[in-house]
């Protein structure tokens, strides 16, 4: 996907909550956002997808203020509290669309994007988004796909029911790469993150998409044993809206079963529905 002039104001709103996160005082915001903003009029009709420049914008924003992952307390918090709600609701989770919508439902741990609130109370918050269900729902569809599957993971928090998904992959038989980050980007899930949920020893391959801290991937960037992965896979698992604005353009990939709650108009226009569906969707 393209940037739109949504997404820039998203970008902005979203580098001045890594100033707040990272404590800057109002010199060193000013000259934050006025750097980022700057750079992000340079870029903005360059032939980029809006991940790629967003990569590009928060990269500076942490360069600027000296801190390599502002969004760190809220990652941990996100974890814990995950960690609690999964103990809780996992018991009530029986089939692949039960641990798929569980996997969307979390994707909602996501912080910057404007208009969008992560919930105080996640609890209340899934067991009533469980009721509602998939806003589209190809589960039917994606289940025969997962004989061996590369799963992308998105955001901390989010991973604590990915893992859930992954294990009754596994207890199904399926093979199955997850790539995580290797550097901080935003609140996305790290290889730390991974192993810390033991991770490591549940899936076939854990890797990450790169180390050049790129939001949702970019193909020429992953290292070699994610490249084998997806050219072996019989289905990737794309978690989260940069991940589907990174390869929804792209064509000759094999199926891939976006799993997703829309956040923002752009994505939403994109997919077709209202802003906060949940979407478990299958492109082939």
């Amino acid at each position: 996907m393209k940037i739109t002039g949504t997404c820039i104001e998203c970008l902005i709103s979203r580098v001045r909550l890594e100033c707040t996160l990272a404590h800057a005082d109002a010199q060193l915001t000013e000259k934050t956002i006025s750097s980022c903003g700057t750079l992000l009029s340079s870029l903005r009709t360059a032939p980029l997808s809006h991940p790629q420049i967003a990569s590009r914008i928060h990269r500076r924003a942490y360069d600027l203020l000296g801190n390599p992952d502002p969004f760190f307390e809220l990652k941990k918090s996100g974890n814990e509290e995950s960690m609690e709600v999964c103990r809780k609701v996992k018991k009530d989770l029986v089939t692949f669309r039960d641990y798929v919508l569980a996997a969307v439902i979390a994707n909602t741990f996501d912080y910057g994007v404007k208009g969008h609130t992560v919930t105080d109370n996640f609890a209340d918050f899934f067991r009533k988004e469980f009721e509602k269900g998939l806003t589209i729902d190809d589960t039917d569809r994606i289940v025969p796909l997962c004989s061996r599957v590369v799963y992308l993971s998105d955001n901390c928090g989010e991973i604590v029911f990915d893992r859930l998904l992954i294990q009754y992959l596994k207890s199904q038989g399926a093979h199955v790469t997850l790539a995580v980050k290797e550097i901080p980007m935003l609140n996305d899930a790290m290889l730390k993150d991974a192993r810390m949920l033991g991770l490591d020893h549940i899936v076939d391959l854990l890797t990450t998409n790169g180390n050049r801290g790129e939001i949702g991937i970019c193909l020429e960037d992953i290292p070699a044993d994610l490249t084998d992965a997806i050219e072996r896979c019989t289905l990737i698992i794309a978690k989260g809206m940069a991940n589907f604005e990174s390869l929804s353009e792209l064509t000759e990939l094999p199926p891939v079963a976006y799993l997703m709650a829309t956040k923002c108009q752009p994505v939403a226009d994109e997919v077709g529905v209202p802003v906060g569906s949940k979407i478990a969707m299958l492109r082939c």
